[in-house]
């Protein structure tokens, strides 16, 4: 284990730690201690594109801090500082999981759908449709939104391919050009093999679609049409199903406006999936 997260078997505390080295702080590392202390709750919700522009420094100056803290970086900060914030405002509203979890779906799907852009879903759906080298990319809990996604266009007729495997996604990605289409799915727009593999895919000339919940972020710099949706996580709900509902709700939307391009032809499709697969039930 990091001794970032232990010294002497006590977890160490991001506010503490950057009390210890606020003495050495230079003045661009002063202005991001000054916005952490000011804004703790957003900081858990920032990208490290937004926290670079919120705190007017560049990126690497953002990184650097949290190095000089002895951390790995951003993620790690965020990790530990969400247990630090989740312990000091427990909720004690006595509203059920039940209620809470349904409440956080219905207002998932509400939100999504306010800041869905129609000019780039309507964009999305015209590079997909015109498309015959479609790859979807997804890692971890994006990767099962892209299994989604992948057999939802199998039953429109749609022929793309889905890689969940970030090796495969670079290797994949040497293969194609100017003529393919990815779609890269990332609810934080900031997982590294995530970007790495569309780096590789841009620098071919394929077209990026990003399915994230960041504006600004690694990933939507190389992107050429966002569509956003509005569930972003702290670190302590990673894989929530509040934000898989926000992936789905948009690969529906995507999906849909696809099938309705040509009907018929769905249409068609659907009813031999449903001739075949009839077989398969009792």
């Amino acid at each position: 284990m990091s001794t970032s997260y232990f010294e002497n078997g006590n977890a160490r505390k991001p506010s503490i730690l950057m009390e210890q080295y606020k003495p050495t702080f230079t003045k661009s590392e002063l202005k991001i201690y000054d916005y952490i202390q000011e804004h703790p709750d957003q900081v858990l919700y920032c990208s490290l594109t937004e926290l670079s522009e919120a705190c007017e420094v560049a990126e690497a100056t953002i990184l650097r801090f949290f190095r000089k803290l002895q951390l790995k970086g951003f993620q790690e900060f965020k990790l530990l500082f969400a247990q630090e914030v989740s312990s000091a405002s427990q909720d004690n509203s006595g509203e059920t999981y039940i209620g809470k979890i349904k409440n956080s779906a219905i207002q998932a799907i509400s939100d999504s759908s306010e800041i869905v852009s129609k000019k780039s879903l309507d964009e999305a759906i015209e590079r997909i449709a015109s498309s015959k080298d479609v790859v979807l990319f997804g890692i971890g809990s994006s990767g099962i939104a892209g299994l989604d996604m992948h057999n939802r266009l199998m039953r429109i007729g749609k022929n793309v391919e889905v890689i969940t495997d970030s090796h495969f996604q670079v290797m994949r990605a040497a293969s194609m050009t100017n003529n393919t289409v990815v779609v890269a799915i990332s609810l934080t727009g900031s997982t590294k093999d995530i970007v790495d593999a569309v780096s590789a895919a841009k620098e071919n000339g394929a077209t990026i679609i990003a399915l994230t919940s960041y504006a600004k972020s690694p990933l939507t710099k190389f992107a050429d049409v966002v569509l956003l949706s509005s569930a972003k996580e702290s670190p302590l709900d990673s894989g929530s199903l509040v934000s898989k509902i926000s992936q789905l709700y948009l690969i529906d939307l995507v999906c849909t406006g696809l099938a309705m391009k040509n009907v018929e032809e769905a249409k068609s499709i659907k009813m031999k999936i449903s001739e075949n697969t009839s077989s398969k039930l009792y």
